[in-house]
């Protein structure tokens, strides 16, 4: 079966997840049957794909005629055979049990179309023993979305030890028509590749605690200040449910060996019904003050003790050929939002340290968590999980991607799952890829974007900065302005277009353009003093400059984070303003006419206006001098010939 064949999906299932996957399937275009085992239940999750919806054209993220079609697409079901009788795909997310999934597919098999694709949305269960107890185990695979479905981009489509190519090839195509970004995961393994790396990781922060090692505030503090997750690993196991996490170590734990014991600690809390934030009291209180975690309690120890249980996953995940590194990297990335993913993390480390680190832990406790993995101890030798870059490539980066097309090069900030926002090592990677590009004679034009729809940069990214002295905030700031800057100093024209938010830094990156243009759905500001900072990047001189002193006071002073892209315009700050979904074609036309351009003259006219920017008299003499060398290149004179012949000119720079 191809995509083209899928026109209905049944959901079954109206929880968060159940109606989150039915309202993702509804906004794509497929009818939806959403069924659950009580009307109360179905017409629940109902209401909140409607109250979703209307968020959403609310936002302006989804036209509102977009979002009546999509509700109206979605028919809530408690019959079982009116949901799956006519379906094409089916995606069942009932509760994670076994014994409550394989009854489901069992009154499922009585009404199901024999060409019909199902599909588990379990976050761990063995894909393998669910397809033996249909009749189509090699139409069966895993499609694990995470939670929120509507706003989470990753789904892990996971091989059963039956499934066939062509149903892992469909359930990827179907989740990239979906909009969302599919990770194979090749072989049935319990917690596939997110959960086998986060739930252990969360683990081994509950031992930690246990044998002394270190506090809950200094677990988190490392975790979300020093490691740069986007909470601490108590926070987390709060607001995702003790419990939740536990039920997965526990299957772990029977699956997989005593390696994933869990520990006394997260044992307690569960027996307890201190589950976090839905019982009001996890390792946090939160009927007495909530989540309070400092800054610089971090430490070296737990940071090495947590990337080694990491890095311990990574190596049995690829040994056991489930996942390779780069695609355990993208995942957890996508569905952790940490800013790296954990082979990479472990491989900047040193891989032979965290090695080293799990071997001593072994020898002195004996216990299996510390056992390293034959793998684990290959790749150390090998000098870490990724392969060494032979350098051939010369624009191979890790936070930004640069393709040259024709005569223009596009820089696109890379960081999706972060909603693009800017780290130190991002901007060392554009300072080099300016320097090539500057040495590149293909490159007429420069177009920048950020990846996706969501943000072309919401800003710094905080969270992969420990707390600073203010001499390295300083050094930081001056990092930003110098590279950003250097966008107005190449010499060819820099177009950015702006697609989603653009606040902070990102306006100070957008703002070193020579033209700017943005989506309808755009937003715009600098919230730095919402935090109790200011912009650090060039945001307080270039700004005034484009919008004048008094508009940038006011985007600045005020702190907001919503100008849309019209108010924007009338400001001066944006040149022009596209639909939505004309954004990517409009930007690259305007960047192959400018590349098309006089490129010598394009780099004076640059250099004329950056140098009269203090100094009008400076300005004015480049531009004489600059005028006058321009009659003596080729261009001019193809320039007059072309407008003699009523023709385009074909600049050459010469």
């Amino acid at each position: 079966m191809e995509l083209d064949d899928v026109n209905t999906i049944t959901v079954l299932g109206a929880g968060n997840m159940g109606h989150g996957i039915a309202e993702v399937a509804a906004i794509a275009g497929y009818d939806v049957y959403m069924r659950d085992i009580k009307e109360e239940f179905v017409q629940n999750g109902y209401d909140q794909i409607e109250w979703s919806l209307g968020k959403l054209a609310e936002r302006e993220q989804l036209p509102e005629e977009e979002a009546d079609a999509a509700l109206e697409r979605v028919t809530p079901v408690v019959d079982m055979e009116e949901a799956v009788s006519n379906c094409d795909f089916l995606i069942e997310a009932v509760p994670e049990q076994m014994e409550i999934k394989k009854d489901v597919y069992g009154e499922v098999a009585q009404y199901a179309p024999e060409h019909a694709v199902f599909a588990t949305n379990t976050s761990s269960l063995s894909i393998t023993e669910l397809s033996e107890v249909t009749e189509r185990p090699e139409r069966f695979c895993g499609m694990h979305f995470f939670n929120p479905p509507v706003r989470m981009p990753l789904v892990e489509v996971i091989s059963g030890a039956h499934t066939a190519e062509e149903t892992l090839e469909l359930t990827e195509a179907l989740a990239e028509d979906l909009d969302k970004t599919p990770v194979r995961v090749h072989k049935d393994s319990p917690g596939f590749i997110v959960n086998r790396v986060l739930v252990p990781l969360m683990n081994e922060a509950a031992w930690l605690v246990h044998d002394g090692v270190a506090t809950v505030a200094e677990v988190d503090s490392t975790t979300k200040y020093e490691m740069g997750h986007p909470m601490g690993a108590f926070e987390l196991t709060d607001q995702v449910g003790a419990d939740v996490g536990y039920h997965v170590l526990e299957y772990m734990y029977e699956t997989l060996g005593d390696a994933y014991e869990p520990c006394p600690v997260l044992v307690e809390k569960v027996e307890n019904e201190e589950l976090g934030k839905k019982t009001g009291k996890g390792f946090y209180d939160y009927e007495n003050g909530g989540v309070e975690i400092p800054a610089d309690a971090g430490s070296e120890e737990v940071e090495r003790r947590l990337l080694a249980a990491m890095a311990n996953e990574v190596a049995k995940l690829i040994g056991n050929d489930v996942a390779d590194a780069d695609a355990i990297d993208e995942a957890v990335k996508l569905g952790l939002g940490y800013p790296d993913g954990p082979a990479k993390m472990a491989d900047e480390y040193g891989l032979e340290a965290l090695h080293e680190t799990l071997d001593e832990l072994y020898e002195e406790t004996g216990e299996p968590r510390y056992e390293p993995a034959d793998y684990l101890r290959e790749r150390a030798e090998a000098g870490g999980f990724h392969e060494q870059e032979t350098g051939d490539d010369e624009y191979d980066y890790d936070t930004i991607e640069v393709e040259i097309d024709g005569r223009v090069a596009r820089v696109t900030i890379d960081r999706p799952h972060r909603m693009n926002t800017v780290t130190a090592e991002m901007v060392e990677e554009i300072d080099d890829a300016l320097d090539r590009l500057a040495e590149d004679d293909e490159a007429r034009a420069l177009l920048l974007t950020g990846a996706g729809d969501r943000a072309f940069s919401t800003g710094f990214d905080a969270s992969t900065a420990s707390a600073a002295s203010g001499i390295e905030a300083a050094e930081l700031s001056r990092l930003g302005q110098r590279v950003f800057g250097r966008l107005e100093e190449l010499p060819m024209p820099v177009v950015a277009a702006i697609d989603g938010y653009c606040l902070g830094g990102g306006m100070e990156l957008a703002a070193c353009a020579d033209m700017r243009i943005a989506s309808e759905r755009a937003r715009f500001g600098q919230p730095e003093h919402n935090l109790g900072l200011m912009p650090g990047w060039g945001g307080t001189q270039r700004l005034p400059r484009i919008v004048g002193e008094g508009r940038a006071k006011e985007i600045i002073f005020t702190a907001r984070n919503d100008y849309e892209p019209g108010t924007m315009a009338d400001y001066g700050f944006v040149n022009e303003v596209v639909e939505n979904d004309g954004i990517e074609e409009r930007a690259w036309e305007l960047a192959r006419d400018l590349a098309a351009g006089p490129p010598i003259a394009q780099k004076f006219t640059k250099r004329a206006m950056l140098a009269g920017r203090d100094d009008v008299d400076a300005g004015l003499e480049l531009e004489a001098s600059a005028f006058g060398h321009l009659f003596t290149t080729d261009d001019l004179w193809e320039g007059l010939s072309a407008f003699q012949d009523d023709r385009e000119p074909e600049f050459e720079g010469e």
